[in-house]
């Protein structure tokens, strides 16, 4: 029998439980839910904190629903609890959280935007990977519209081509346009602008102008599903874009009073539900969508799939795919010389095989390792001087798809040293990293430099290679080359690392 997983999403408009089981052959099942509303987002778009009150409700709600896991037998230890846009930009959001774990013994974690996408992008494709096979081969685009901000993932012939935050939330721009003039026309312009700016931010990952599969995530995309779609399969529906545009329309003439009548929802949300689904529709639009697809899904359970080890081997590898296809479509948008990434990482991995018996690190420091081979060179778009210190500046302000915001730092950090006679351990913000990252960043960064010295011409010269470990010596045979002058120069200056990390000396033979 599935051990249940409890969640809890701490969100702009409410606080959200899922008591849920995923079964030996993949079931979902739902145990438990509850929705509670507080005006979290409202206190922290408009003043920047989360207020007393707010505080107090919150702190309610927490203690009610640790009641209720406790007759699931879950203890607030064994429960993930999440934060959303709302609570990550709150700047008393520290005590608050402090609060939180003293009245209820909940650990509150904040997620970043990425973090959310990577989230929805695993509840996604759990939910259609039975139904909709060209998830895996079209241009799609899957969108959720959220209270503080809106998730967009673009996805290429099944790639990942981008993945976005966008500071576009039902809740955020309610108060902004309300202290305009709450003019309608008002709202729909400045909607439709800043769809357009977002289409023009996605043109160099994806033409979102012929994509004709559209996955649209979210209560209210449910909500419209429900009335106006069909239902394909136990938690799927889809809905005709001309219905869709009716209900949208149908929707704007009604008050919050006749939402809430109508659609038995809360206060709360029947406030952004005319702006959210007007979000949904705007995008939509810029798409040649005939057909809208609603997986009745969110990202509790996807971070419930992430902590469950239900998923197969092969799906965690198509995961691994998708960030290593985000990585390579942030290159390309910056005009990177993607067959050298792509044979720096082909090398850098030869060698983290090499060494694997000892290097102590786990397969997500591989993904790394693949991520900034990838991505070293990425500076050379702004200035092939000092390229090195740009690709860490473009990497550390990037959103790479399935990365933490920590794991993008470790990655930026790990391309700013691949050249150079400085070393990670001379700078300072190294220093007060955790000693796990610091060992993490010095292990990946010794090996990217010999990857990338083996391919200093850029011209993929030692296509073929062959790696082993001979007593103090980690020798590379190359495969009938004879000129190996340039590489053996760069290995000598960029071996010193390796040599100071692992203990043993480079020699290309």
């Amino acid at each position: 029998m599935a051990t249940p997983e409890a969640v809890i999403e701490i969100g702009s408009t409410g606080v959200r439980l899922l008591v849920a089981e995923f079964t030996s052959d993949r079931k979902r099942n739902i145990l438990d839910r509850a929705e509670m509303p507080f005006s979290l987002g409202r206190d922290v778009f408009t003043t920047g904190s989360i207020s007393r009150e707010t505080q107090f409700q919150c702190l309610h709600i927490m203690q009610r629903y640790k009641e209720q896991l406790a007759g699931w037998g879950i203890e607030p230890s064994q429960t993930n609890v999440i934060a959303t846009a709302a609570f990550r930009e709150a700047t008393n959001k520290d005590p608050v959280m402090d609060k939180i774990f003293s009245s209820t013994g909940f650990r509150v974690k904040v997620i970043d935007g990425i973090e959310e996408n990577q989230l929805m992008y695993l509840a996604v494709t759990e939910c259609l990977q039975n139904e909709t096979p060209q998830l895996r081969s079209e241009d799609a685009v899957i969108l959720e519209v959220g209270g503080g901000s809106t998730e967009v993932m673009l996805m290429k012939k099944g790639k990942m081509a981008g993945a976005h935050s966008l500071h576009l939330g039902t809740v955020r721009l309610a108060p902004k346009m309300n202290s305009k003039t709450g003019n309608l026309e008002d709202i729909q312009r400045y909607v439709e602008e800043y769809t357009i700016n977002a289409k023009g931010l996605f043109e160099s990952e994806l033409n979102i102008s012929v994509v004709n599969q559209f996955i649209a995530v979210g209560s209210d995309a449910t909500l419209a599903a429900i009335n106006v779609g069909r239902p394909i399969s136990t938690w799927i529906w889809s809905i005709e874009r001309e219905d869709f545009d009716r209900f949208v329309d149908e929707i704007q003439q009604y008050s919050v009073d006749e939402c809430v009548a109508r659609f038995k929802i809360s206060y709360n949300d029947a406030q952004t539900l005319h702006i959210s689904l007007l979000i949904y529709k705007m995008f939509i639009h810029h798409t040649k969508v005939q057909t809208i697809i609603v997986p009745e899904t969110n990202i509790r359970d996807g971070l419930i799939i992430s902590k469950t080890k239900i998923p197969s081997e092969v799906f965690r590898d198509e995961f691994n795919e998708q960030i290593i296809a985000s990585a390579t479509n942030l290159l390309k948008k910056y005009h990177g010389d993607i067959e050298h990434a792509e044979h720096v990482r082909q090398n850098a991995l030869k060698i983290y095989q090499c060494l694997e018996g000892e290097i102590s690190l786990d397969e997500r420091s591989r993904l790394l390792l693949e991520v900034a081979s990838i991505l070293h060179d990425i500076g050379n778009f702004i200035s092939m001087s000092n390229h090195h210190l740009h690709s860490e500046y473009i990497i550390r302000h990037s959103e790479i798809f399935g990365l933490t915001r920590t794991e993008n730092i470790i990655v930026s950090t790990i391309a700013r040293y691949h050249r150079g006679k400085q070393q990670p351990q001379d700078s300072e913000q190294f220093q007060i990293l955790a000693r796990s990252d610091r060992m993490q960043i010095l292990k990946l960064t010794a090996i990217l430099r010999i990857a990338d010295a083996l391919d200093r011409s850029h011209g993929q010269t030692l296509s073929e290679i062959e790696i082993k470990l001979k007593n103090d010596t980690l020798a590379i045979y190359s495969k009938g080359i004879k000129n190996l002058a340039l590489e053996r120069i760069a290995l000598s200056e960029k071996g010193e690392l390796f040599e100071s990390v692992f203990g043993y000396k480079v020699i290309l033979i």
